[in-house]
């Protein structure tokens, strides 16, 4: 599957997820062994005029970071081009 690209050329996400100010943006990725995403965490915030992005993330949004970021789980565990290989996935126990 090829990536997205819009008229400028760029690469288009594959999809996008947003609580407020925060965003998950899920990316394609291609290479020789198959397609694989990954997936951007941002917050957006606007310094006078411009609107700038960070990953730096305050107490607020924390719980819409937590949001968007299962939203783009679920997304990528249900789209059947994005699964990886079960030998492929570290798993990692949380206490």
């Amino acid at each position: 599957m090829e990536n997205k690209t819009g008229n400028t050329g760029k690469q288009l996400p594959e999809k996008k997820f947003k609580a407020g100010a925060v965003i998950a943006t899920i990316w394609r990725n291609e290479t020789s062994k198959g397609s694989y995403a990954s997936v951007q965490l941002e917050r957006r915030y606007k310094d006078g005029e411009t609107w700038k992005s960070t990953g730096s993330l305050r107490l607020n949004d924390l719980p819409k970071a937590a949001l968007v970021l299962n939203k783009a789980y679920e997304y990528l565990l249900t789209n059947e081009n994005f699964q990886e290989k079960e030998d492929s996935i570290a798993i990692e126990e949380i206490m």
